[in-house]
């Protein structure tokens, strides 16, 4: 398994990265978005919802857990921190196997629900505006995406 770099020297660079990727989703992609409070996950995530041809504005889901946008595909914007030290199921894999993309913030505490084949990405502050996202695809049809942007 091949991890990829990617570096962004502003907000919209993030954006511009994540709204390409966004493009070439498909029904049933899963990605788990890690990084630090502040790192830009829901930066990233606006630029994704744009490449799915979303134009609701998107913002985290910390307090209501999943978030739903109707766009090309239906994405499902999942901020699962609260789920820390809980077995609560809340229908994850109906969600991972349904028709849209999903996006799994701390996708930590749900490890035992999330499909063996996914796209892991980290996002890391590198000061400023900068950032660098790691890219891991686990699974064939994640590599050929992967490829198919970087």
């Amino acid at each position: 398994m091949r991890t990829y770099h990617y570096k962004t020297k502003s907000a919209e660079e993030t954006m511009f990265f994540a709204e390409k990727l966004g493009s070439i989703l498909q029904k049933g992609d899963v990605l788990t978005l890690a990084g630090d409070l502040g790192a830009g996950k829901t930066t990233f995530t606006k630029g994704l919802a744009k490449g799915l041809g979303i134009t609701r504005t998107v913002n985290s889901p910390t307090f209501t857990i999943i978030k739903e946008y109707k766009g090309r595909l239906p994405l499902y914007h999942m901020d699962v921190y609260r789920l820390e030290d809980s077995d609560e199921d809340l229908g994850f894999e109906e969600y991972f196997s349904g028709d849209g993309v999903c996006v799994v913030e701390w996708a930590v505490f749900i490890e035992e629900y999330l499909p063996q084949d996914r796209l892991e990405l980290v996002i890391s502050n590198k000061g400023d505006d900068e950032r660098e996202i790691q890219v891991t695809p686990i699974g064939i049809r994640y590599e050929e995406r992967v490829k198919e942007i970087m």
